[in-house]
């Protein structure tokens, strides 16, 4: 049985439609932990986020998803974050049409005592404070990351999944980012961060995974990956 607070992945194995593109993936990630999972582009990252998540595509045939010991596979995405699991996908998925505080309440009362509120966000992001009004078809790519970041934690999570937060984002909001995930930490919530800047990844992360075609093929601390330039050389093409 896991301890308390960590998020178990075993021999997951999913598939879209006839293609199977994970191949028994096996990780864990527990709470105030954040770990890197790398990869050139194709390689299942992604799939296993959202096979995580429970959303599908894709279809999991194989293998389970355990938080806190409980078995989450056959879950619906909506009873996987009421588990206080959070997503922040490829892409940020803002709602154009919506303004920075509806973004932020549209799955939580603003003025909730409990947890994330509005305050809270705005603290960590004073720019979405002065942006509140603006719709996110109005924000630039380092606002809209904030906003992705920030509505995930309304949700009140333990554990955040974050694909590609930093894609798009000048260094400069590179940076502010991985502070961001440093707090994170601080704040006993886990982070699973599939990146690909990998010095970025490096930076924040206290073990990686790395995938290739489907399949985890290192596992490590960032200290050691950072010390083994013949596997970041083979996997991630790094010279």
């Amino acid at each position: 049985m896991p301890e308390s607070g960590t998020l178990e992945v075993g021999d997951l194995h999913s598939y879209y439609g006839a293609a199977h593109v994970l191949h028994g993936v096996s990780l864990t990630l527990a709470r105030g932990e954040i770990v890197a999972l790398l990869g050139r582009n194709g390689m299942g990252k992604t799939t296993l986020i959202r096979s995580i998540m429970g959303l599908s595509p894709p279809l999991v045939r194989q293998g389970h998803v355990r938080w806190k010991g409980e078995d989450l596979t056959a879950l619906r995405p909506h009873a996987i974050a009421q588990r206080r699991i959070a997503i922040v996908p490829q892409g940020r998925r803002l709602y154009a049409s919506l303004s920075v505080t509806e973004h932020l309440t549209m799955l939580k009362n603003a003025r909730a005592k409990d947890g994330w509120t509005l305050d809270k966000v705005f603290g960590l992001f004073p720019r979405l404070a002065e942006r509140r009004h603006h719709r996110g078809s109005q924000l630039s790519g380092g606002e809209r990351g904030m906003l992705a970041v920030g509505r995930a934690l309304m949700v009140d999570p333990e554990v955040i999944l974050m694909d590609e937060p930093s894609e798009g984002l000048a260094p400069v909001m590179v940076q502010h980012l991985e502070g961001i995930i440093a707090s994170l930490k601080a704040l006993n919530l886990g982070v699973l961060l599939v990146e690909q800047n990998l010095y970025s990844a490096l930076e924040v992360a206290d073990r990686v995974y790395i995938m290739e075609t489907g399949r985890i093929v290192h596992e490590g601390t960032a200290v050691e990956l950072r010390k083994t330039p013949d596997v970041l050389t083979r996997f991630l093409g790094v010279h």
